[in-house]
């Protein structure tokens, strides 16, 4: 892969918005703008052989984490979140203003020891 350094704009609407989509664009590395309404949630999802991290822009909600979603961490406008490969985890917009945050996800390297 030839790598070359890049610009991508961010969208100001309300919809998703894909930014890094992998190899052939990088080295691995997803990422996509993610804007929820007061309510909304993206969706309980695992991690698998990813690591994740999400930079939040806007407004204030909860990450739910593990199985039963019992683990709640506050998340919001000046946070970011890390998420350990193979984790159950959901974001839900608790607060009354929409929650905007960028994630990045990338492969994990096993190594042998």
């Amino acid at each position: 892969m030839d790598s070359k350094a890049f610009t991508i704009d961010l969208n100001q609407t309300q919809e998703y918005q894909p930014l890094l989509r992998g190899a052939p664009q990088t080295c691995g590395m997803r990422s996509g703008r993610v804007y929820l309404l007061p309510g909304q949630e993206c969706g309980q999802h695992s991690t698998n052989a990813h690591e994740e991290q999400l930079v939040f822009l806007a407004g204030q909600g909860t990450s739910y984490l593990g199985q039963d979603q019992s683990q709640a961490i506050s998340v919001g406008y000046g946070k970011i979140l890390y998420v350990p490969p193979h984790t159950l985890h959901n974001i839900k917009n608790t607060g009354t203003e929409p929650l905007v945050y960028i994630y990045c996800v990338t492969p994990i390297i096993q190594t042998m020891i």
